[in-house]
Order: structure tokens, then sequence, then C-alpha cells
């Protein structure tokens, strides 16, 4: 069994490299290396073009049955759905009648599984990991897409008769699901591809999360956080705390143990996602305390999620 210090150094190496990256994304912003119009055009390729291609090649190489993975799946689908409900009802108690409960909400719930979870999932279990995770990714971008539409639409029966067309919008339109759709259905009807046009989808593959990591590190505005404290704080509260701890408790009930287990923490345990903003924005929310929220969860996960990662580990679950 490992020592103390040494399951420290191992939780450490699969969030440090992340910590790094976003690290370096920081200072290339600040010296001009990078600007925001690279961020913008640089997050535009990743999720639509080398994010998709990774994880569809992942999905397509694996040699794991993704049958056998419904009962994760399922899980992973309730668990959030109840989460968004606490959250929900909880945001509503905290802000009585504020305008800014959907951007709060949205915050509390919406996790980073694209690019930071995936991230955790690629160091942790590498490839293998990566194709488990595609999954999962799948389905919970379609429950988070939908949940974000409910919590910004405004609540006037002019727009709520709207609101089921932009989900629909939203869903068939995701280039994340619409990749995986199509590497679960080449891999399940073993269609093969030419190898040309595999490893030349590899080379995008190869910079996604690096690039991805890169763009969300200078994207961050710490200088934001002096406004909308108290909101931004209790959306981070869940997100980084009573989200990863309430899902993988419950996952530990329900059995799940190893790399299912670790993928549920990594999961739940992300930051809040980057898309938040966007759809804050497009749908007239708050979109500064979108950012404040985004920032303040992408800096403190990286400690939550090593502190998690090490008592799992320490615990010999994962």
């Amino acid at each position: 069994m490992l020592s103390l210090s040494e399951q420290l150094l191992f939780s450490a190496s699969i969030t440090g490299p992340i910590c790094l990256m976003l690290c370096l994304g920081v200072v290339l912003k600040r010296i001009n290396l990078i600007n925001e119009n690279f961020i913008d055009v640089a997050s535009k390729l990743v999720f639509q073009v080398s994010l998709p291609a990774m994880l569809f090649l992942s999905i397509i190489q694996s040699e794991q049955s993704f049958s056998s993975s419904a009962t994760l799946i399922l899980y992973g689908v309730i668990a959030n759905f109840l989460f968004f409900i606490f959250t929900l009802l909880s945001t509503k108690a905290a802000f009585k009648n504020s305008v800014n409960n959907g951007v709060i909400l949205q915050g509390g719930f919406r996790s980073n599984t694209a690019v930071i979870a995936l991230a955790y999932m690629a160091n942790a279990y590498g490839d293998q990991g990566v194709a488990l995770a595609a999954i999962y990714v799948a389905s919970t971008t379609l429950l988070y897409n939908v949940q974000a539409v409910i919590a910004l639409t405004p609540k006037d029966s002019a727009s709520e008769v709207n609101t089921f067309a932009l989900i629909l919008k939203t869903l068939t339109k995701n280039p994340l699901i619409i990749s995986i759709m199509c590497g679960v259905v080449v891999y399940s009807l073993s269609i093969p591809i030419p190898t040309m046009v595999v490893d030349a989808g590899q080379y995008f593959a190869n910079m996604t999360l690096p690039l991805a990591l890169l763009c969300t590190g200078g994207s961050l505005n710490i200088n934001s956080l002096k406004e909308e404290k108290a909101p931004t704080w209790f959306a981070a509260a869940f997100k980084l705390i009573l989200c990863p701890l309430l899902i993988t408790v419950g996952a530990l009930l329900f059995g799940f143990r190893g790399m299912e287990l670790g993928l549920i923490f990594f999961m739940s345990a992300a930051p809040t996602a980057a898309a938040s903003y966007v759809m804050a924005r497009a749908m007239g929310g708050n979109s500064v305390l979108a950012a404040n929220i985004i920032a303040l969860t992408t800096i403190a996960s990286l400690v939550t999620c090593t502190l998690g990662l090490f008592i799992l580990t320490y615990f010999s679950l994962i």
C-alpha cells in the first residue's frame, strides 16, 4: 500500500498537469502571446473539430463493450438530474425572486466534462478512460443543455412556448453529441475507417486537450471575482463540494468502484463549463456572474479535485 505522501503525490500527478496548462494559458495571455481573438478561434476549433474527432476516435478504437456501461450512464443521468432539482430548490430559497437565479443554478450543476474532466480521465486512465468517458459526456451534454435552457428561460408564457424549440436546436447542432453518436454507430456496426483518415483525425485529437486548457486558462479573469461575490461563492460551493460529494457517495452506495467510480468523481468534481457563459449571454442572463463562477470554480477545483482524489485513493476505492 502506498504511503500517505505517495498517495498525495499520485493525486497531484493527475491534477497537476491540468493546473500547469491552465497557468500557462494565463501567462501567455498576460504577455500577449495569445489574445482574445486567438482564444475565440481556437475554442471554436476545439469544440467543432478537434474534440469531436478525439471523442469519435476514442470510441471506434475502444476495446470495451459500451453496453456493459449502461448502468453507469443511467446512474450518471439520474444523479445529475436529481442534483439539478436540489440546486434549483436551494437557489430559490437562498435568492428569493432574484433575476440571476438561472445563472446561479447553471453554475451550480453544469460540469466541464468535455475538457477538464476528460483531461483528468486521460491522465488517470489513458485511452480506455477517455473512451468510457465519451459516452458519459454525450449523455450529460444532452442533459446539461436541456437543464440550462430550462434554467435560463424567463418565466413568462411567451418565452416558455419557444423553450422546446430552443432545446431541440441546441441538441441537434451540438458537434460533440453528433460525433459521439456517429462513433457509437461505427463501433456497433464495425464499419471500417481508412487508416489514413484515422491518422489524420488523430492529429486533431492529440492537440485537443492542450489547446483547450490553454484557452481555458487564457480566458480566466481573476479581477472579475470582485463582483457578485455571494452568488458566485454559492454556486461554487454547490459545484465543487456538494455535487461531487453527493454524486460520488451515491455511486459508492450503488457499488461503483475502480475506473467507473473515478469517472463519476471526475465528471462531478469538474468546474463549471465554459459553455454556461455562452448560454447565459445568448439568453440574456447575467454573463458577468456566469464568468465569475467559471473563473472561481476552475481555480478552486484544482484543490478540491486533488483532495477528493486523495481521499478515494487513500481508501483504495479507485
